[in-house]
């Protein structure tokens, strides 16, 4: 996202897989949140994959990226999360795990963020269980921007994001309106099933 929603902490040391992690994070936080102006389609179009299952999504997204442009992704984007259509997704923990918006799932999350001593930034008028403020929360907990218990991002993780957040990019990924967005869709699936058996490793092992 372009601006900060949290109020962060310094940056801690992170090793290349965390880095990496929190990029990817990142990414999907800003793709999220709106849709990408023709400058970063332009970088977007330079992403190289390689023969894992995400690399293959990277290289997708990267010729979608090329074939598209900057005004038709800002249509893309408004009729799947802006606009008044049927295919519209509401990209919120609360209704996907409840059906309705502000529910229990964002009172939970609430705790959560006080507990972290996360505050929400006075401008974010999103509830704060939108997939790309969560997205953009563990970039800073895999980032180390954040500053939290060794455990704390496990916890975050499958408390808030992995009941639901898979089903909405598998949505995306198959959303009638979606081009390049369907690309986006499937980076975001196949990162949070990366992500998903990684947190069943133990605290040590690697997370990719």
């Amino acid at each position: 996202m372009h601006d900060p929603a949290f109020q962060e902490g310094s940056e801690l040391m992170v090793d290349d897989v965390d880095r990496a992690r929190a990029q990817e994070y990142a990414l999907l936080a800003t793709l999220l949140s709106h849709s990408p102006d023709a400058r970063m389609i332009g970088r977007l179009a330079l992403l190289r994959g390689d023969a894992s299952a995400l690399g293959a999504t990277h290289t997708a997204l990267a010729e979608a990226a090329a074939k598209a442009n900057a005004e038709s992704v800002k249509e893309e984007y408004f009729d799947l999360f802006d606009g008044l259509g049927r295919g519209r997704l509401l990209p919120y923990a609360s209704h996907y795990l409840t059906g309705s918006l502000y529910g229990r799932p964002l009172a939970r999350l609430r705790e959560t963020l006080r507990s972290l001593g996360i505050e929400k930034a006075e401008h974010l008028s999103e509830p704060e269980d939108h997939a790309a403020i969560l997205c953009e929360i563990m970039a800073g907990l895999a980032g180390g921007q954040i500053p939290a218990p060794a455990e704390a991002e496990r916890e975050f993780f499958e408390k808030h994001l992995a009941p639901w957040v898979g089903r909405l990019f598998a949505d995306l990924e198959c959303a009638e309106s979606a081009a390049f967005y369907a690309r986006v869709g499937a980076v975001g699936r196949t990162f949070v099933e990366i992500e998903t058996e990684a947190f069943t490793l133990p605290a040590s092992g690697p997370m990719l």
